[in-house]
């Protein structure tokens, strides 16, 4: 095929609706564990749903590098609608066949490409349109697919589900994914949007557990437990397998206090799904929930099951370093850590492949546990300019906005050497001057009790007297 047909194409592909037009992910990063979901929601989740996953998933082996098995999951999908969907075949193919044309285009097989295009130009043009039309059932599958990206996806999911509820109003796959979508956005307690939205998807589509659950645990937010329980035992009992009801059945039975019930169904997630830092960061809450159960009942109850504390809070280490491992992001991992789990936060400053600014935040996080605990060798101000450190290698962007912060603000009030710490800091920042100022107050502080007076040279009248004060109040404090 000549240039000028490849430079066609190339002006064709981004019009077309599909994954690679999606902007599904930021800088193509994709969860370690989003293929393993797909794959298992291709297992559990009802038929007409699978050629979406299988979509999704062959976008997914695209980015990993893998076309021809990104083909094969295609031609899976294309099955799947002729053979669930014949009425609107031609309508729900339309993604398909884009993702067909973007995979043969990565593989330079630019003649095939062109085919899937002309493809959908076929459709598209009787609806008066050259490469895209609007439709409820892809704006549906567009917001599945979102779903399955999660975080700041869900907004985009709900819009796509309320543009096809629309033009379909009792459509049972739309309004599963509208309900879905409105729970994730839903987080206050006081907000009760989505407990009619999810009992109106339950009406019309009675066979989805998972919508059964996050009715549940809407129900459980509001004070309802009782009415909430049993949709998970109903849940568990019709899917005892899929993934997403098992987790978020034991996000119930965790809220309720039954740790042990909890651990027991993310456990039976982790067969599926052996990669999933998510279950894994859940695991170690769980554990981490039932060490503070032994501590919260008292020294006496802690010295009398000691070794099962110290048990439970190794599990609980073990399963946030396992989550590290397994990809998740060690601000969520480590963001509840006790006192006996800040040794995670080490396997976390190793990790060389966390980006600048996170591992700048992690270090904060440390600062603010330590500072909390006040048990720390390593003080909370050496863990915030270890944090400080890491901008050397920051955008100028992210340089700026730290020198806007004054290090009179960021250090904890009353930190030892603080000048001297202070001075730090500006010289971080390129304020030689500065620096040295607090250089020599902290020299002046050193020297305060020296019978010379040499201290008058390094610090003011006013914060002599204050240096002083302060230097009779730690003499008074260590006799106590």
């Amino acid at each position: 095929m000549s240039n000028v047909n490849k430079n066609s194409l190339e002006k064709i592909l981004p019009q077309l609706k599909c994954h690679f037009t999606w902007n599904l992910f930021k800088e193509d990063s994709v969860s370690p564990d989003l293929q393993d979901r797909v794959c298992n929601q291709i297992e559990f989740l009802n038929t007409e749903f699978k050629a979406a996953m299988y979509n999704l998933l062959a976008y997914i082996k695209h980015l990993g590098g893998q076309n021809e098995a990104a083909l094969e999951c295609l031609r899976q999908a294309e099955e799947l609608i002729q053979r669930e969907h014949a009425d609107q075949a031609e309508i729900r193919s339309l993604v398909t066949w884009g993702n067909y044309a973007w995979v043969y285009y990565h593989m330079d097989r630019l003649s095939e490409a062109q085919a899937y295009a002309d493809k959908v130009k076929q459709v598209c043009e009787k609806f008066s349109s050259p490469y895209r039309i609007e439709s409820p059932e892809l704006d549906s599958e567009e917001g599945w697919t979102l779903l399955q990206c999660g975080g700041k996806q869900n907004e985009r999911a709900k819009v796509c589900f309320e543009k096809a509820l629309e033009e379909k109003p009792n459509n049972p796959e739309f309004s599963s994914g509208l309900a879905i979508a409105m729970y994730r956005l839903d987080e206050k307690p006081q907000k009760q949007f989505s407990v009619s939205v999810l009992k109106e998807a339950i009406e019309l589509n009675p066979d989805n557990q998972y919508v059964k659950v996050l009715l549940a645990l809407k129900l459980q937010k509001i004070n309802k437990q009782s009415e909430g329980e049993p949709l998970v035992v109903e849940a568990l009992e019709k899917t005892p397998h899929q993934t997403d009801v098992l987790c978020s059945a034991a996000k119930f039975y965790q809220k309720k206090g039954d740790i042990d019930k909890a651990i027991e169904l993310f456990q039976k997630a982790l067969e599926s799904m052996p990669n999933s830092g998510y279950i894994y960061h859940q695991m170690a809450c769980c554990y981490r929930e039932k060490a503070k159960q032994i501590q919260n009942t008292g020294d006496s109850e802690v010295s009398r099951n000691g070794e099962q504390f110290e048990e439970l809070s190794k599990c609980a280490m073990d399963y946030s370093n396992k989550a590290i491992e397994k990809g998740l992001n060690p601000l969520c991992a480590y963001s509840d850590l006790t006192e006996v789990e800040t040794g995670c936060y080490q396997t976390a400053f190793c990790n060389k492949e966390l980006p600048d600014t996170e591992m700048k935040q992690l270090h904060q996080c440390y600062s603010n546990l330590q500072e909390s605990d006040g048990k720390s060798e390593d003080t909370p101000v050496q863990q915030y300019l270890k944090g400080l450190s890491i901008s050397t290698k920051s955008t100028e962007k992210e340089k700026r906005n730290l020198s806007q912060n004054t290090p009179e603000n960021q250090l904890p009030q009353n930190a030892p050497n603080s000048w001297y710490l202070q001075g730090l800091i500006h010289k971080q920042n390129g304020d030689l001057l500065q620096a040295a100022n607090c250089f020599e107050k902290e020299l002046g502080c050193l020297l305060i009790n020296s019978p010379s007076g040499i201290s008058s040279f390094f610090l003011p009248t006013s914060e002599l007297e204050e240096g002083s004060e302060r230097v009779g109040q730690g003499a008074d404090s260590s006799t106590l």
